[in-house]
């Protein structure tokens, strides 16, 4: 039996940012899963935390009862956010409050949410009343019709903003251009990819590390996560009625830098960017080598073409298996798994070996210099090895264990 008082605060998880495929176990003993945990992250909102606690409480009673919980995760506000929070948690038993004094910002406070939660579907809304509760059982209809996550979307029908600046709409439709022009793969999967109001099934980002900057969670999600079927409802933005907005220029710079970082850390482009990357690194290994072999040791042009391409080979994979394609090694752990992969990496490479060893004879057998030769043959020999080991050493596939 657990000795915590009713209303406890939830301890707030440390490491890194990777929800649980499995919900955690409840500091009140009871380790039910629910069908739905809803994340309320605040910082200053202690005249909007009561008011959105008791709206949300109303609907969820209404088509979830019994199902849902609430989980609302504040920054240490000065206003004492969390107290007043905590205080209502003998009113709503669903209630569930964390208190975060290490870390801050919104993203990461969702985040740390929805490593407590122990909801099947887990989702996030902003306190201060600007998105519509109602909303949410709309919401949670697009879910019952197998929808992995639905969103709220001020530009689909019914949606919009209900009096913004010329300004602000401005910034608004700017970001979301510049974010089409970075990322299209993600951003164009949605008609609001910063609506920061949705519901997403834990399944599709479970195990994934989650790496957010400034507010937009959902950018994050739809990146990392497995997400095939979205659905979006329209809904009006209302404008704050109590407490300061968070929006400075900081989070529009933030947005950017996220933008920059998910261009060079998810999909295809990226891991070719990565593998690139590493390649290049080879083509040091490899030239420095063929420089010692050739040139220092006297070896003849075939052999030191040979060895020094098996030394970056070694040292290509091992970057390869940690950093291309980590995400993928991470779900196929242990040496055996590790063998295959350095097997098949090794046929890919060798063979690519014997095809740069006849790229350079040709290229020096007509004139040209051993060393640009070697450039050339190693340039065409990457796009060999890139495609080859993308379909055959680093399938995304997972392992039974």
């Amino acid at each position: 039996m657990s000795n915590s008082q009713p209303n406890s605060l939830l301890p707030v998880p440390t490491g890194a940012l990777v929800i649980p495929e499995v919900p955690p176990t409840a500091i009140d003993g009871d380790n039910r899963p629910l069908t739905f945990s809803l994340i309320i992250p605040t910082f200053n909102e202690g005249k909007n935390v009561e008011k959105i606690v008791q709206q949300l409480s109303t609907l969820l009673d209404e088509f979830l009862p019994g199902e849902y919980e609430l989980i609302v995760v504040d920054d240490n506000s000065p206003d004492g956010t969390w107290k007043i929070a905590q205080d209502l948690m003998p009113l709503y038993p669903q209630l569930r409050v964390m208190r975060r004094v290490e870390e801050k910002g919104l993203s990461t406070a969702v985040i740390r949410g929805w490593q407590a939660a122990r909801g099947e579907v887990i989702g996030v809304i902003d306190a201060d009343l600007q998105h519509p509760p109602e909303l949410l059982e709309k919401l949670w209809g697009e879910i019952k019709r197998g929808g992995d996550m639905a969103i709220a979307s001020r530009h689909v029908e019914g949606g919009g903003v209900s009096d913004w600046s010329v300004i602000r709409r401005f910034l608004s439709r700017g970001a979301q251009t510049l974010g089409l022009i970075i990322l299209p793969e993600v951003i164009g999967r949605v008609t609001d990819p910063m609506s920061g109001y949705f519901m997403v099934r834990r399944k599709c980002i479970a195990g994934r590390e989650m790496s957010p900057l400034g507010y937009k969670i959902q950018i994050e999600v739809l990146a990392r996560g497995r997400v095939p079927w979205i659905g979006e409802i329209g809904y009006v933005f209302q404008e704050r009625q109590e407490g300061e907005s968070k929006v400075t220029w900081k989070q529009y710079v933030d947005y950017i830098r996220h933008l920059v970082r998910l261009r060079f850390s998810v999909g295809p482009v990226a891991r070719f960017f990565r593998f690139g990357m590493v390649g290049f690194s080879g083509v040091f290994v490899d030239m420095t080598v063929f420089y010692i072999l050739r040139t220092i040791l006297g070896l003849g042009l075939t052999r030191s073409t040979i060895l020094s391409a098996e030394v970056a080979v070694i040292n290509n994979f091992l970057w390869n298996d940690f950093w291309t394609f980590g995400d993928i090694s991470k779900r196929q752990p242990g040496k055996r798994q590790r063998l295959k992969r350095l097997l098949k990496f090794n046929i890919i490479c060798l063979a690519g070996i014997i095809l740069q060893t006849l790229i350079v004879n040709l290229l020096f057998a007509i004139g040209m210099n051993a060393y640009v030769s070697k450039l050339i043959a190693i340039a065409l020999v990457t796009v060999w090895n890139f495609w080859l080991n993308l379909k055959l050493s680093w399938r995304v596939t997972d392992v039974k264990k």
